[in-house]
């Protein structure tokens, strides 16, 4: 945590550097991202300043205790205990804004919805889904976007793209990654039988320009016809767009705008999001080792959670949750299983925290 927290300072005092910086003034399109990243920064820095100056302060005080002068020793022993106390207090507040790793104070993120298995049940879930989050995130008052979206003929998605936006989104959304598990009697079927099937669910941290510089020649663009559900031609125009990443192999494609330039804009947000969470991924199996933790991991393989409507029960298998609320929940509520996962990364936070000294 420590580490961490010292690279957060030394990228805030970077991004403070870069404010003041006559090249990037100029550039309105890098202030605004390099602005955006240092006020996301901003409180946790000021923080981690202050709980720095604490150990300063105690470093002192402690000398003094040592000191041969009976004065400097008594003051000492009369301060020091106040310091320590305060220090607690301060990393505790540490502790509760580093919840959730190191792109925790993120604003931004992008989530992928994908069909699984299960046919057009599957595709319907995963509609039920995006329309649960999409409840959460209008009750969070943050702000939701549709990137692309491919729509089936009965109304559901085989796969839809989206970005929030607003204070602690992907603090609280990353713990969505993962595999989604329905259980429930299709309204197609006629002998009331229940019928399991699946969606994949990925959340990304979205980076600033500043942070991912992706050039034209780093991707490749394919432009196409775009197509409605179930392969009907709705575009005679090349309005879609599919990009591929040569480094990382990443494909993207957006064709939900008539215009080219706005599908470009869309696919590259997307494209820039994964190439990030490609490079995230790669740094945190490096440190694979300092945080055990399956919670938030964003493996698509691994299934997160279980949707039984019969049951009205939502299971999620990572923390061995059990509420029998999933109304409420596939409503929108999502709040209640948010907090049950964030209090169990704080609780694993805590019993693995770094000694203060």
């Amino acid at each position: 945590m420590r580490e961490m927290l010292d690279n957060k300072l030394t990228r805030f005092e970077e991004l403070e550097q870069q404010l003041n910086d006559p090249a990037i003034m100029s550039d309105s399109s890098k202030v605004s991202a390099v602005a955006r990243e240092h006020g996301a920064l901003s409180k946790l820095a000021n923080k981690y300043r202050k709980f720095k100056s604490m150990n300063e302060q105690i470093a002192e005080l402690r000398e003094m205790k040592s000191s041969d002068d009976p004065e400097e020793r008594e003051l000492a022993g009369m301060e020091l205990p106040e310091a320590l106390s305060n220090r607690e207090t301060a990393w505790e507040e540490l502790l509760e804004m580093t919840i959730g790793g190191e792109d925790a104070s993120r604003a931004r993120c992008v989530m992928e919805i994908r069909a699984g298995t299960g046919g057009d049940e599957a595709a319907l879930f995963a509609r039920n889904l995006y329309e649960m989050y999409k409840t959460h995130c209008e009750l969070k008052k943050w702000k939701i976007e549709i990137l692309s979206a491919s729509p089936t003929e009965l109304g559901g998605f085989k796969e839809i793209s989206l970005a929030f936006e607003g204070e602690g989104v992907f603090r609280e959304l990353q713990y969505e990654s993962g595999g989604h598990r329905v259980q429930r009697v299709p309204e197609t079927e006629t002998k009331g039988r229940i019928h399991t099937s699946a969606a994949t669910v990925a959340v990304m941290p979205e980076p600033e320009d500043v942070e991912i510089d992706l050039k034209p020649d780093d991707y490749r663009i394919d432009k196409f016809n775009a197509s409605g559900p179930g392969g009907q031609h709705v575009n005679k125009t090349e309005s879609a767009i599919r990009l591929t990443h040569h480094e990382t192999g990443t494909v993207v494609q957006c064709q939900d705008e008539k215009s080219q330039h706005k599908n470009l804009a869309k696919a590259l947000r997307v494209l820039k999001s994964r190439v990030y969470e490609k490079k995230r991924e790669e740094e945190q199996q490096k440190r694979a080792d300092q945080r055990k933790s399956l919670i938030g991991s964003g493996d698509r393989s691994q299934r997160i959670r279980t949707y039984n409507f019969p049951e009205n029960r939502l299971s999620d298998h990572r923390i061995n949750l059990t509420l029998y609320k999933l109304d409420q929940i596939i409503a929108g509520n999502v709040q209640i299983v948010t907090e049950a996962l964030l209090e169990h990364e704080r609780n694993e936070m805590k019993s693995s925290m770094d000694v203060l000294d």
